[in-house]
């Protein structure tokens, strides 16, 4: 597995060696994918508490649409100083993972983080972190039973209230299929032009701190027209899928929900009525955060993951959790 340090400097400084950041591939559900990981080599050994045997909290942290990982960087390297394991993955069909198979995406993404959940509670409670399409993932996974989650925080995730852009994509795909339709491809250098005049002021609140690298990432995702044409597809079908994603019902693990006042892609109307719809979630709303605060703030990010982490793993707040399961269940029955 391949190891990095974290950088720390500000830009023009000269980068100083931060917390590892340990850099692998590993198969879930049938994909083969890349996985950036802080905390542990091995399981740390259970603390006691009273009589009883306490693993530390996980987190398991997912990217959103057209992103990869390495969104997570920043909070990683945080997460690392203070202690706290974690993972950040690939999705399918985006950084070095395979690619999405024909059919529904959901599902998939469904399957393969049910899969990263299972292998990280082995080693103690597990908290979902998503951004965006993550947090969608976050909420679907959180909607089954089944699978070991200890909390889930779901940032900027789309299908409640969004913003024109995703509207227009969902209802008017008309300029979609103008685009891949136009007589001759538009050249790749000024795809990428475009895109990197774009994607910074739609991830971050001040497209003034953009970092370089970061956007730099986003605009290889559309190397020229073929591949733009693809993408503009896929979320076209993403849009339509996330209509019927939620069963908001059957979410009983604790819920975060983190809504950003300057996100240009999924507005904080959307955040609150998500809060409105689990009644027994947490609702944050920083108004001075873009779509992808992970970017605009990984310190106050990593804290505020961290702090519902240690809440949500505590054997007290488990308990409730698995009493309040079974008398759910005597309900129905």
């Amino acid at each position: 597995m391949q190891r990095e340090a974290s950088p720390s400097a500000s830009p023009g400084e000269t980068p100083v060696a931060g917390p590892e950041i340990r850099v692998g591939h590993r198969r879930f559900a049938g994909v083969r994918t890349r996985v950036l990981e802080v905390g542990p080599c091995t399981p740390e050994p259970a603390r006691r508490r009273g009589k009883r045997a306490v693993k530390p909290g996980r987190l398991v942290l997912l990217h959103g649409y057209c992103d990869s990982a390495d969104t997570w960087r920043p909070v990683l390297g945080e997460l690392a100083a203070a202690g706290i394991p974690a993972i950040a993955v690939d999705l399918p069909g985006f950084g070095e993972a395979d690619a999405l198979r024909a059919g529904p995406i959901l599902p998939q993404l469904d399957a393969f983080a049910a899969a990263v959940l299972k292998e990280q509670a082995v080693q103690g409670p597990v908290v979902l972190a998503g951004n965006s399409l993550g947090g969608t993932t976050g909420l679907r996974a959180a909607q089954n039973p089944r699978l070991p989650l200890a909390g889930v925080v779901s940032i900027a995730a789309p299908g409640f209230v969004d913003s024109w852009l995703i509207r227009t994509v969902a209802r008017y795909p008309l300029p979609l299929k103008l685009y891949s339709a136009l007589p001759l491809p538009v050249p790749g250098f000024l795809v990428r032009a475009v895109a990197g005049q774009v994607v910074p002021r739609l991830l971050y609140a001040d497209r003034g701190i953009a970092d370089a690298e970061q956007v730099r990432r986003f605009t290889e995702l559309f190397p020229d027209y073929r591949a733009t044409t693809s993408r503009l597809e896929q979320a076209r079908q993403l849009v339509e899928e996330l209509a019927t994603a939620y069963q908001l019902d059957s979410v009983k693990s604790p819920l975060l929900v983190v809504a950003c006042g300057k996100d240009k892609l999924v507005s904080a109307a959307s955040g609150r009525q998500l809060h409105t719809l689990v009644p027994h979630s947490r609702l944050l709303v920083r108004e001075d955060w873009g779509h992808c605060p992970q970017l605009d703030d990984p310190a106050e990010i990593s804290e505020l993951l961290a702090y519902f982490t240690a809440g949500v793993s505590r054997p007290a707040a488990r308990d409730v959790r698995e009493r309040t399961s079974v008398d759910d269940r005597s309900v129905a029955g």
